[in-house]
C-alpha cells in the first residue's frame, strides 16, 4: 500500500524537528541503508556511513547553531517524494558559536553580526516502508547569496 500523503508529512515534519532540535540518531533512522544524499554542493553520497559522516559537523556544532523553517511542502503521494522550501537560518554568536570553525565564526560575526540565513529545498525519496532513499538538496550557499538573518 502506498504512504499517505499524511505520511510522508509527518515523516518530513519529523525529519526538520530532528535537526532544529539536533537528533543525528533520530535524523539516520529515517534513512534507508542504500540511501542517496547530494548535499548543496559535493558529490553525491551513498549509504548510512556516508551520510552521518556529512551530517556529524553540524549536529556537533561545527557551523554554529543551525535552524531551519519550511516555507512550502509539497507532496506527491503517488511517487512517494515530497519536496519542502525552506530558509536556513545560522546562529554563531554566545554559546552557539563556541564550537563553530573560527574562520566561519570570525567571518559571520564580521559581515553579519554573528546570524545569517540562505534559502534552499530538499526533494526527498522514500520506500514504500517510509524510509528516505534520496534526499537531494539544492540551495544558494555561495557569497554575495548569504544574508543576515532577521
Amino acid at each position: 500500500m502506498p504512504l499517505s500523503a499524511t505520511d510522508l508529512s509527518r515523516t518530513i515534519d519529523a525529519f526538520v524537528a530532528s535537526f532544529n532540535h539536533p537528533d543525528l540518531d533520530r535524523v539516520m533512522s529515517m534513512f534507508a541503508e542504500d540511501a542517496r544524499y547530494l548535499p548543496g554542493r559535493g558529490p553525491e553520497l551513498r549509504g548510512l556511513a556516508a551520510i552521518r559522516a556529512a551530517f556529524s559537523p553540524q549536529f556537533a556544532g561545527r557551523y554554529g547553531a543551525l535552524t531551519f523553517d519550511v516555507y512550502d511542502q509539497v507532496i506527491d503521494e503517488t511517487r512517494s517524494r515530497a519536496t519542502i522550501r525552506w530558509v536556513c537560518r545560522l546562529d554563531l554568536t554566545g554559546e552557539h558559536g563556541r564550537r563553530a570553525i573560527p574562520p566561519l565564526r570570525w567571518f559571520a560575526r564580521l559581515r553579519y553580526g554573528g546570524r545569517m540565513q540562505w534559502h534552499g529545498l530538499d526533494v526527498f525519496h522514500f520506500d514504500p516502508a517510509g524510509k528516505i532513499t534520496g534526499k537531494f538538496t539544492y540551495a544558494t550557499f555561495r557569497l554575495p547569496l548569504w544574508e543576515r538573518a532577521h
